[in-house]
């Protein structure tokens, strides 16, 4: 079977976070390089390393179906001919859990490769940000000099 061919590391990333709200393990795995040495991170959780870890811990999170959406914001990239980095803040919001969603947004980087299938993600690394903060509330200027 084939997989699903991404043209750009964006491209790439639109599929991880449409698989993630909609808890599809199989455009999730999609995604991801078929390398040994990826790795995934989830917020306050122990390094996953290779494609069977990381199956195992999406099929976990979304053994309860979609619950929500997340918005990704303040991109922040990095291209080259064959490696993208990626740095964006994720906003969740639950369903039916007002609590969760008072949460502060997660920073996550993500780090694409290019394979010749196309652009595939190589490490997913998702950490709590410290509350009420966004670039701009940092200091972070949008335009560097």
């Amino acid at each position: 079977m084939a997989r699903k061919l991404f043209p750009t590391p964006a491209d790439c990333e639109t599929a991880f976070y449409d698989a993630l709200e909609r808890a599809d393990l199989k455009l999730m795995m999609t995604v991801w390089a078929d390398e040994p040495a990826i790795v995934c991170i989830h917020p306050k959780g122990p390094r996953l390393a290779g494609m069977m870890a990381i199956r195992q811990s999406f099929t976990e999170l979304f053994s309860h179906g979609p619950n929500g959406t997340v918005h990704i914001s303040e991109l922040r990239n990095q291209v080259g001919q064959t490696l993208a980095v990626h740095n964006v803040y994720e906003t969740f919001q639950v369903k039916n859990d007002p609590a969760a969603n008072s949460v502060p947004p997660v920073l996550a980087t993500n780090i694409y490769l290019l394979t010749p299938n196309g652009w595939r993600m190589t490490l997913h690394h998702a950490s709590v940000s410290p509350r009420g903060t966004v670039a701009e509330e940092q200091g972070v200027a949008r335009i560097l000099h």
